[in-house]
C-alpha cells in the first residue's frame, strides 16, 4: 500500500515540475494573456487529470483487496418452495332469484278484498286478494243442486237396472244426465277458484300494486310482486375462453360492496349457449340469505378460480426482470457465506399471475433463494450482501 501511495506522490509531482509553464500560477498566465501558454497549462493539466484518475482506479482495487468491511451491494432474499396456488378472474354480476314474480288475476272484476300487506310473509298457497265473481257461486251452488239430484237418480236406477227393473235408456239417461252435471260442476268451481288470488310460491309481498275496489282484468292489471329472498343467486357473463376451466361446482368468491359482505359460493349452473354479441357465457353461484338482505338487481363483485396448482413454484411477480427480446430473468443467491454472495442471472419461464405473486414453470427449483428487494441494480456474477 506505502508503494501504491509513493507512486501516486511522484506523479503528481513530476507533472508539476515538468516545465516553467506549470511553475507559474494559473492566476498568473490568465493576467499574462498569453494564448500559447493558457493552451500548454490546459493540456498539462488534462495529462494530470488522467494519471490520478488511473492511480485513483489503482488504489480503490488495493483497498477493496485488502479491506475486510466491503460495501457490497445491499439485497433481501426470497426463497423459493412449492406450495398450492390458485388463481381467479374477476368478474361482475347481478343477484337474481327465481322466485320474483308479478301476479296477475285470473278472473275479470272488482278486486273486493286485499289480505296482505307490503313486507309480509306468506307461504304458497295462502290467500292475497279475493275478486267479485259476479253471482258465480249461486250459480254454482244451484248446480251443485241439480248434480245432487242427478246423481241420486242416478244411483237409483242403477239398482232398478242391476235388479232388472226398468229399461236400459232410463238407466243411460240418468248416467248421462249426471256426468254432465258433475262436469258443469267442476268448471264452475274452476271459474269460482279464480277469484281467490293465491300466492304461486312462498316469499315476502314486495309491492301491493292494485288497491281494494279496482276493476281487473286478466293479464292487464297487476296486483302485486311476490319475491322469494331465500334462493338467491348471483349471474354473470363469462368470457368464451374461459368455457374450459369454468364448470360446475368451481370455487368463487363473492363481494357485495353495497353490504361490505363476502361469502364463498360454487358455480351451480354453467349455460349452454354463447351470446353471439358479445361472446360470453353465463354461470349462476347460488348464495345464502338468511339475513334477508341481499336483494335482487343487487351488484356482486365474483372472483371465480380458473386455475389451481398443488406443488407450484411462486414468486413476487416485482422480482421479475425483462430482457429486450421479452425473455424474464430472476437473480439467484449462490454460494452464500456469511451473508455474502454472487447473484446468477437465471431466464424463467412464468405461468398465471395473481394477487401480487407469479408462477415459475421453469427455471427454479424448490430451496433456491433468489433476490427480491435490490434486483433492479443487479448485474450477472455481482457480488452482494444478503440482509
Amino acid at each position: 500500500m506505502k508503494n501504491i501511495l509513493s507512486i501516486a506522490l511522484l506523479t503528481l509531482l513530476i507533472y508539476s515540475c515538468g516545465s516553467d509553464t506549470s511553475k507559474e500560477s494559473l492566476d498568473d498566465i490568465i493576467t499574462e494573456g498569453n494564448l500559447a501558454k493558457m493552451k500548454v497549462k490546459r493540456d498539462q493539466t488534462l495529462k494530470s487529470y488522467d494519471s490520478i484518475g488511473k492511480i485513483l482506479g489503482t488504489l480503490e482495487k488495493a483497498i477493496s483487496d485488502k479491506d475486510t468491511l466491503k460495501r457490497l451491494p445491499l439485497v433481501t432474499s426470497f426463497k423459493v418452495k412449492d406450495t398450492l396456488f390458485k388463481h381467479y378472474i374477476d368478474i361482475q354480476g347481478d343477484v337474481d332469484t327465481k322466485e320474483n314474480l308479478i301476479i296477475y288475476p285470473e278472473f275479470s272484476g272488482t278486486l273486493i278484498n286485499v289480505f296482505v300487506k307490503e313486507g309480509q310473509r306468506v307461504s304458497k298457497g295462502q290467500l292475497l286478494a279475493r275478486i267479485d265473481d259476479g253471482g258465480l257461486s249461486s250459480q254454482l251452488a244451484q248446480m251443485q243442486t241439480q248434480y245432487d239430484l242427478a246423481k241420486t237418480t242416478y244411483e237409483r236406477q242403477k239398482r232398478l237396472w242391476e235388479q232388472k227393473i226398468g229399461s236400459e235408456i232410463q238407466f243411460l239417461q240418468a248416467k248421462a244426465n249426471m256426468e254432465g252435471l258433475e262436469s258443469s260442476v267442476k268448471q264452475m268451481q274452476a271459474q269460482v277458484g279464480k277469484t281467490a288470488v293465491r300466492a304461486p310460491f312462498s316469499g315476502t309481498i314486495d309491492e301491493v300494486i292494485t288497491d281494494q275496489g279496482q276493476v281487473v282484468t286478466p293479464g292487464g292489471s297487476q296486483l302485486m310482486r311476490i319475491v322469494n329472498l331465500r334462493n338467491m343467486y348471483v349471474k354473470a357473463s363469462v368470457p368464451e375462453n374461459f368455457l374450459g376451466t369454468i364448470k360446475k361446482g368451481t370455487s368463487v368468491k363473492v363481494e357485495f360492496p353495497s353490504l361490505r359482505q363476502h361469502i364463498e359460493g360454487k358455480v351451480r349452473q354453467v349455460g349452454n349457449f354463447i351470446n353471439p354479441n358479445n361472446r360470453t357465457f353465463e354461470v349462476e353461484i347460488a348464495i345464502p340469505n338468511k339475513e334477508q338482505l341481499i336483494k335482487p338487481n343487487l351488484v356482486a363483485n365474483l372472483e371465480i378460480n380458473d386455475y389451481t396448482k398443488d406443488g407450484a413454484i411462486i414468486v413476487p411477480d416485482n422480482v421479475l426482470q425483462e430482457n429486450a427480446q421479452g425473455e424474464k430473468f430472476v437473480y439467484v443467491i449462490d454460494g452464500l457465506e456469511n451473508s455474502e454472495a454472487m447473484v446468477i442471472k437465471t431466464k424463467v419461464n412464468t405461468g398465471l399471475a395473481y394477487n401480487g405473486f407469479i408462477e415459475i414453470k421453469d427455471g427454479l427449483k424448490p430451496g433456491q433463494s433468489i433476490v427480491k428487494d435490490g434486483a433492479i441494480t443487479m448485474r450477472d456474477g455481482l457480488e452482494v450482501k444478503v440482509q
